[in-house]
């Protein structure tokens, strides 16, 4: 199994399209990044050695993200 998963991005765009230019702002984005590839490994990776599918569980995987609704609305 692949442990590389890609890079944060190097440029993070807001809504408008234009670059997040906090330095702040994009710490935090990285840092979360990270910690979000992380934790999506370790869900993957136990439910592959628990038995379940890998193409089921990434599909499961990608159905939260797809569930995500902004915190704006």
């Amino acid at each position: 199994m692949s442990d590389s998963l890609p890079a944060a991005p190097a440029i993070w765009r807001q809504a408008d399209g234009s670059p997040v230019s906090c330095q702040d702002k994009i710490r935090v984005l990285t840092e979360n990044y990270a910690e979000l590839c992380d934790v999506m490994r370790d869900t993957f990776e136990d439910a592959v050695l628990i038995g379940v599918d890998e193409a089921e569980m990434k599909r499961v995987i990608m159905e939260v993200a797809a569930a995500l609704r902004s915190p704006k609305s």
